[in-house]
């Protein structure tokens, strides 16, 4: 064995029979942020005061609750069917709507409205919204957040309607009802081929489960509010049974007048009284549509 060897075989013995000393460097990590002691953080403060609104910016939506369908008369006597929304104490915490008992929450939803000094709330939601367009925590919201003649997106989870078959959930036309047709009047047909492919395609209209889906009813034209009662009239239908919480924002893409809108919210003065408000209805023009052929 040469020299080398020796010295190759020595030198790993002695790794193995002499203990070593290995030196572990171990970090700490902590969730507390190291700030140099020469750096002092202002903590950012939001002042709750009325700005312009420009066409980049994006105002924080609402929670209301869904009261139910109507139909109102214009000033011209065209019928108009309605939705109410009722705004119940929004307030910014992310956005709650409507008081709810501790018992009926859990401590970690507990400790968030504490930790923010806000009223306990039984919906919550958050709302994306440009830096020109924050509040502050606490900021009351009411109905005159929005203007009668707007446009919103109202968004909510529609009525469950169960198993339902082809016909009501797809609009099938159904089989034929008499003429040799047996036992397949509200049938859905073949739902595919033979050993080639061998299995049926995705996407195929069948029966399942229909309604309890998140959707959004685009561009509702806000008729008449009344802030008095916080109380808003929509033209047409919105998702949801009645009692169900709906969310409502500007309209993507058709923003209300940007020198009338309240930004980012409307701040009710101290010397003014709601409930002493009168409801305010959208502008329905000074020509009658029944006239306007003539």
């Amino acid at each position: 064995m040469s020299i080398a060897s020796k010295g190759v075989l020595f030198s790993r013995l002695r790794t193995l029979i002499i203990p070593q000393t290995i030196t572990t460097q171990f970090r700490m990590f902590s969730s507390e942020i190291l700030i140099p002691e020469t750096q002092v953080i202002n903590p950012r403060i939001i002042e709750p005061k009325p700005s312009i609104m420009t066409k980049q910016s994006q105002r924080t939506g609402l929670i209301a609750i869904k009261c139910g369908m109507s139909a109102v008369w214009d000033k011209w006597g065209a019928r108009v069917p309605v939705s109410v929304l009722w705004f119940d104490d929004n307030i910014v915490s992310q956005v709650g709507c409507s008081h709810k008992k501790p018992k009926h929450l859990t401590k970690p939803e507990l400790g968030h409205f504490r930790a923010q000094g806000v009223p306990l709330k039984r919906k919550l939601r958050e709302f994306p919204v440009t830096e020109d367009a924050l509040l502050p925590v606490g900021t009351t919201i009411n109905v005159r957040h929005f203007l009668p003649g707007q446009f919103v997106d109202v968004t909510g989870i529609t009525k469950g309607k169960g198993f339902q078959g082809v016909m009501k959930r797809h609009n099938f036309k159904g089989g034929p009802a008499s003429h040799g047709s047996s036992k397949f009047h509200r049938g859905g047909g073949s739902t595919g081929q033979r050993d080639d492919p061998g299995k049926v395609f995705k996407g195929r209209k069948m029966p399942g489960r229909m309604g309890g889906q998140q959707r959004t009813v685009k561009k509702v034209w806000v008729y008449k509010i009344d802030p008095s009662r916080n109380l808003m009239w929509v033209k047409g239908q919105v998702p949801g049974a009645v009692g169900n919480f709906v969310f409502v924002k500007d309209a993507y893409g058709l923003k209300p007048d940007l020198t009338k809108v309240p930004f980012p919210t409307h701040f009710t003065p101290e010397d003014e009284d709601d409930e002493a408000l009168l409801p305010m209805i959208a502008d329905q023009g000074e020509i009658d549509p029944f006239m306007a052929a003539d």
